[in-house]
């Protein structure tokens, strides 16, 4: 079964880098980046472990942390995080969950046969203090991700969890954003008290009211 937005994320135990772990709890109240690497011991993923360590202070001061998973035993991660260190010059103090019988990948939908059957995908998953699944974003084995933008698609969760509105295109935090349609123009002059442009009644800007 496909897991969808609004979904809670499924809980489940595993052995990670960092010790056992019941999901579930080990988000207690935070916000999760949780993505899936094919392969220890590759290129692709020492960089993409690398930034995502170097991103800590950034996911914390949003009340955000991150988890990661292959289908590689507990040993192998271990042993990996020193190449991680060495190569992209940081320290790799987030878990890293030993799934070598692939059972958290499968029930992530992690593996996609008619892409590789041996290897997990590079999902991620961004959950929230809920636990729901509020945005996932899949890539190919061989394509890097973007952790900045995964950065900015938490930006904007949390904004748009606090206020009516949505962020448009390539939105950057403090930049405008745009009222939710369902908002009228009476309640928009009230919930929004530096004032909002109207291009067209159903597109409406106004300042990032949290800025």
């Amino acid at each position: 079964m496909s897991l969808l937005l609004g979904d809670i994320a499924p809980d489940f135990e595993a052995e990670t880098t960092e010790g056992k772990i019941k999901f579930h709890d080990w988000i207690g109240d935070d916000w999760v980046i949780f993505f899936s690497h094919p392969a220890d011991f590759t290129p692709v993923c020492t960089t993409e472990l690398g930034y995502t360590a170097k991103l800590k202070d950034k996911l914390a001061a949003r009340g955000a942390k991150a988890i990661v998973i292959s289908a590689d035993s507990l040993e192998d991660h271990k042993a990996w995080i020193g190449d991680i260190e060495e190569t992209q010059g940081c320290t790799v103090d987030f878990p890293i969950i030993a799934d070598p019988d692939k059972k958290v990948a499968t029930l992530y939908n992690m593996i996609h046969p008619n892409a590789d059957p041996k290897v997990t995908v590079r999902a991620v998953y961004v959950i929230d203090p809920n636990k729901k699944i509020r945005a996932s974003i899949i890539y190919p084995p061989s394509a890097g991700r973007n952790f900045d933008e995964i950065l900015r698609l938490l930006d904007s969760l949390q904004l748009t969890d606090g206020y009516k509105v949505a962020t448009p295109v390539n939105w950057q935090q403090g930049e405008d954003v745009i009222i939710v349609p369902s908002v009228s123009n009476e309640d928009a002059d009230k919930l929004f008290p530096k004032g909002y442009k109207t291009i067209k009644p159903y597109l409406r800007t106004t300042p990032q009211p949290n800025k």
